[in-house]
Protein backbone atom coordinates (compact mmCIF):
# COMPACT_ATOMS: atom_id res chain seq x y z
CA UNK A 1 0.00 0.00 0.00
CA UNK A 2 3.02 2.25 0.39
CA UNK A 3 3.54 2.61 -3.36
CA UNK A 4 -0.15 3.03 -4.20
CA UNK A 5 -0.17 6.81 -3.69
CA UNK A 6 2.84 7.12 -5.99
CA UNK A 7 1.07 5.06 -8.63
CA UNK A 8 -2.09 7.17 -8.39
CA UNK A 9 -0.12 10.41 -8.62
CA UNK A 10 1.86 9.05 -11.57
CA UNK A 11 -1.31 7.99 -13.38
CA UNK A 12 -2.84 11.40 -12.72
CA UNK A 13 0.25 13.14 -14.09
CA UNK A 14 0.27 10.90 -17.17
CA UNK A 15 -3.41 11.63 -17.79
CA UNK A 16 -2.89 15.39 -17.41
CA UNK A 17 0.16 15.27 -19.68
CA UNK A 18 -1.80 13.41 -22.34
CA UNK A 19 -4.68 15.88 -22.09
CA UNK A 20 -2.25 18.82 -22.28
CA UNK A 21 -0.75 17.41 -25.47
CA UNK A 22 -3.98 16.52 -27.28
CA UNK A 23 -6.00 19.56 -26.19
CA UNK A 24 -6.95 21.89 -29.03
CA UNK A 25 -7.02 25.02 -26.83
CA UNK A 26 -3.87 26.49 -25.37
CA UNK A 27 -5.67 27.67 -22.24
CA UNK A 28 -6.86 24.19 -21.30
CA UNK A 29 -3.37 22.82 -21.99
CA UNK A 30 -2.03 25.42 -19.56
CA UNK A 31 -4.46 24.27 -16.87
CA UNK A 32 -3.43 20.64 -17.40
CA UNK A 33 0.23 21.65 -17.09
CA UNK A 34 -0.60 23.32 -13.77
CA UNK A 35 -2.22 20.06 -12.64
CA UNK A 36 0.94 18.17 -13.59
CA UNK A 37 2.99 20.57 -11.49
CA UNK A 38 0.63 20.12 -8.53
CA UNK A 39 0.91 16.33 -8.79
CA UNK A 40 4.70 16.50 -9.07
CA UNK A 41 4.83 18.68 -5.97
CA UNK A 42 2.71 16.09 -4.12
CA UNK A 43 5.20 13.39 -5.12
CA UNK A 44 8.11 15.55 -3.96
CA UNK A 45 6.38 16.10 -0.63
CA UNK A 46 5.78 12.38 -0.21
CA UNK A 47 9.43 11.70 -1.04
CA UNK A 48 10.49 13.89 1.89
CA UNK A 49 11.35 17.15 0.14
CA UNK A 50 8.68 19.56 1.39
CA UNK A 51 10.63 22.71 0.55
CA UNK A 52 11.21 21.59 -3.03
CA UNK A 53 7.53 20.65 -3.23
CA UNK A 54 6.50 24.14 -2.12
CA UNK A 55 8.77 25.74 -4.72
CA UNK A 56 7.48 23.44 -7.47
CA UNK A 57 3.89 24.18 -6.56
CA UNK A 58 4.32 27.93 -6.35
CA UNK A 59 6.47 28.30 -9.46
CA UNK A 60 5.13 25.49 -11.65
CA UNK A 61 1.44 25.67 -10.85
CA UNK A 62 1.35 29.33 -9.90
CA UNK A 63 3.75 31.67 -11.62
CA UNK A 64 4.30 29.72 -14.85
CA UNK A 65 0.56 29.22 -15.29
CA UNK A 66 -0.08 32.94 -14.82
CA UNK A 67 2.63 33.79 -17.35
CA UNK A 68 1.29 31.31 -19.90
CA UNK A 69 -2.25 32.65 -19.51
CA UNK A 70 -0.88 36.17 -19.90
CA UNK A 71 1.01 35.19 -23.06
CA UNK A 72 -2.11 33.57 -24.52
CA UNK A 73 -4.17 36.66 -23.72
CA UNK A 74 -1.62 38.95 -25.37
CA UNK A 75 -0.88 36.84 -28.45
CA UNK A 76 -4.27 35.17 -28.81
CA UNK A 77 -5.09 31.58 -29.57
CA UNK A 78 -5.29 32.24 -33.31
CA UNK A 79 -1.49 32.56 -33.50
CA UNK A 80 -1.04 28.84 -32.80
CA UNK A 81 0.55 26.87 -35.62
CA UNK A 82 -0.75 23.30 -35.24
CA UNK A 83 2.05 21.80 -37.34
CA UNK A 84 4.26 19.52 -35.27
CA UNK A 85 7.96 20.30 -35.15
CA UNK A 86 9.04 16.83 -33.98
CA UNK A 87 8.03 13.72 -35.94
CA UNK A 88 5.72 11.37 -34.00
CA UNK A 89 8.07 8.34 -33.93
CA UNK A 90 10.87 10.47 -32.49
CA UNK A 91 8.47 11.96 -29.94
CA UNK A 92 7.37 8.49 -28.80
CA UNK A 93 10.99 7.35 -28.46
CA UNK A 94 11.91 10.45 -26.43
CA UNK A 95 8.86 10.05 -24.16
CA UNK A 96 9.69 6.37 -23.65
CA UNK A 97 13.31 7.14 -22.78
CA UNK A 98 12.30 9.88 -20.36
CA UNK A 99 9.73 7.60 -18.70
CA UNK A 100 12.29 4.79 -18.35
CA UNK A 101 14.91 7.15 -16.96
CA UNK A 102 12.40 8.66 -14.53
CA UNK A 103 11.36 5.21 -13.34
CA UNK A 104 15.01 4.22 -12.92
CA UNK A 105 15.60 7.33 -10.79
CA UNK A 106 12.42 7.09 -8.68
CA UNK A 107 12.41 3.35 -7.96
CA UNK A 108 15.30 3.34 -5.43
CA UNK A 109 13.80 6.25 -3.50
CA UNK A 110 10.49 4.43 -3.11
CA UNK A 111 12.21 1.38 -1.62
CA UNK A 112 14.14 3.31 1.06
CA UNK A 113 12.19 4.37 4.15
CA UNK A 114 12.80 8.00 5.12
CA UNK A 115 15.07 8.42 8.13
CA UNK A 116 13.45 11.61 9.35
CA UNK A 117 10.12 11.93 11.06
CA UNK A 118 7.03 13.34 9.43
CA UNK A 119 7.32 16.95 8.34
CA UNK A 120 4.40 19.29 8.79
CA UNK A 121 3.89 21.34 5.64
CA UNK A 122 2.39 24.27 7.55
CA UNK A 123 5.46 24.55 9.79
CA UNK A 124 7.77 24.47 6.77
CA UNK A 125 5.73 27.14 4.99
CA UNK A 126 5.08 29.54 7.84
CA UNK A 127 8.17 29.10 10.03
CA UNK A 128 11.15 28.12 7.90
CA UNK A 129 10.30 29.73 4.55
CA UNK A 130 7.90 32.53 5.49
CA UNK A 131 9.66 35.29 3.53
CA UNK A 132 9.83 33.20 0.35
CA UNK A 133 6.17 32.26 0.63
CA UNK A 134 5.03 35.87 1.10
CA UNK A 135 7.12 37.07 -1.84
CA UNK A 136 5.68 34.32 -4.05
CA UNK A 137 2.13 35.12 -2.90
CA UNK A 138 2.64 38.78 -3.81
CA UNK A 139 4.18 37.92 -7.20
CA UNK A 140 1.43 35.46 -8.12
CA UNK A 141 -1.28 37.88 -6.96
CA UNK A 142 0.31 40.70 -8.98
CA UNK A 143 0.48 38.48 -12.06
CA UNK A 144 -3.15 37.44 -11.73
CA UNK A 145 -4.27 41.05 -11.26
CA UNK A 146 -2.21 42.10 -14.29
CA UNK A 147 -3.77 39.40 -16.46
CA UNK A 148 -7.26 40.31 -15.25
CA UNK A 149 -6.54 43.97 -15.96
CA UNK A 150 -5.38 43.16 -19.48
CA UNK A 151 -8.37 40.95 -20.13
CA UNK A 152 -10.81 43.59 -18.88
CA UNK A 153 -9.27 46.28 -21.13
CA UNK A 154 -9.87 44.22 -24.25
CA UNK A 155 -13.37 45.01 -25.53
CA UNK A 156 -15.22 43.04 -28.21
CA UNK A 157 -15.37 44.66 -31.65
CA UNK A 158 -19.16 45.14 -31.58
CA UNK A 159 -19.24 47.01 -28.26
CA UNK A 160 -16.76 49.80 -29.12
CA UNK A 161 -18.29 53.25 -29.19
CA UNK A 162 -17.39 55.68 -31.94
CA UNK A 163 -17.19 59.37 -31.25
CA UNK A 164 -17.80 61.79 -34.11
Amino acid sequence: MVGMEYLLLLLGAIFCAYRAIVSKKILSSTIYLACISALVSAVLYLLGAPQVAVMELSVGAGLVTVLLVYAVSVVGEDALDPASVIPKPLAFVVVGLVAAFLGWMIYPSIQIAPETGPVDLASVLWQSRVLDVWIQIVLIFSGVMGVLGLLSERMPEGSKETHS
